[in-house]
């Protein structure tokens, strides 16, 4: 015997439904929406960007421990952390104040160290806006000049070596630099006035002697050039080996693994390293004129020494440590 069909339909529970006031569910908090439009969809950090800014009070954040991390980074060859550091370093500063400067600055050098140079010169520019004619306008010029330079913009990177000179006569590195551009653009008389500049003001290395050799024989200044060259192959040797004596004669070392001038040959990448005095922590080794020491406390030299007799005389001021 089998069971006859049910010819009724089962009826579900239609539940109780939902009440008006009901509001969807999101798994994204209000604070961190966005507006697309707004936010480029390949920017990873937006979102912690966004969380920085809900957990964690702007007078809750000190701007130069961030610089000093920053700075640990780059002395660690971390370029990429390093710009995010010093973003957030002037994210939290105080709206267009020194601190965001010198952030600003530092993201650039750490940019440059990683070729991009398009974000450099950004990152220069708009420390340039906060102020620009600041202690740290001379070191934001002259890095721009040299991420312009990079960039294949010659005539303006000439003109903000220009600029940086003007603001801070006394910033040996800055006429390195200057005396650099000048010589790439076949002004080879004026770069040696420009390297002299620098010699005179404490920047006196191998790499600055190497290029006012090379500027003395396009004048045709060849014994003076040959004199010094040798004087630069013998700063070379013996840099070599105080390096090798500070690593107990260890494998091969660089410059910049003991916080000295990490210079390019020939120019080929002009100033890097060096700076204008040991600022925080010493010279991290990036950037153009130092960068990071620079803008972090370091000191724009101790002056000339009687009358230069080639235009750099009458630099009758010092700025002193920062």
């Amino acid at each position: 015997m089998t069971d006859e069909p049910d010819d009724h339909d089962h009826e579900f529970s239609a539940g109780q439904g939902l009440e008006e006031d009901y509001e969807e569910f999101t798994l994204d908090p209000p604070e961190l929406n966005a507006d697309p439009s707004a936010v480029d969809p390949v920017d990873t950090r937006v979102i912690t960007d966004a969380l920085d800014r809900r957990n964690i009070a702007d007078d809750q954040v000190d701007v130069e421990q961030l610089l000093d991390v920053g700075l640990s980074y780059m002395g660690i060859n971390r370029f990429e952390e390093a710009t995010g550091t010093f973003e957030r370093a002037a994210m939290y500063a105080a709206e267009d104040s020194l601190e965001a400067q010198e952030s600003w600055v530092n993201k650039g050098v750490a940019h440059a160290e990683l070729e991009e140079y398009d974000e450099a010169i950004g990152a220069y520019k708009e420390a340039l806006r906060i102020d620009d004619d600041s202690e740290h306008a001379a070191t934001a010029e002259t890095n721009l000049a040299y991420a312009l330079w990079e960039f294949g913009r010659h005539e303006e990177a000439l003109e903000h070596a220009e600029r940086a000179v003007e603001i801070d006569p006394r910033f040996a590195q800055a006429w390195y630099n200057r005396g650099f551009f000048l010589l790439e653009r076949g002004l080879a008389e004026d770069a040696v006035t420009a390297f002299n500049n620098a010699i005179r003001l404490g920047h006196r290395n191998a790499d600055v002697l190497e290029e006012k050799a090379r500027a003395l024989e396009e004048i045709d200044e060849y014994e003076e050039a040959e004199e010094v060259a040798e004087e630069a192959e013998q700063l070379r040797q013996e840099r070599e080996r105080e390096l090798v004596e500070e690593h107990g004669g260890g494998g091969p070392v660089t410059d910049r693994e003991s916080g000295g001038n990490a210079g390019g040959a020939r120019g080929t990448d002009p100033g890097r390293g060096g700076g204008r005095g040991s600022g925080r922590g010493g010279n991290a080794g990036g950037g153009l004129g130092g960068g990071l020491d620079d803008v972090l406390g370091g000191n724009a030299g101790d002056g000339i020494d009687g009358d230069s007799g080639d235009g750099s005389d009458g630099f009758d001021s010092e700025r002193g440590g920062r």
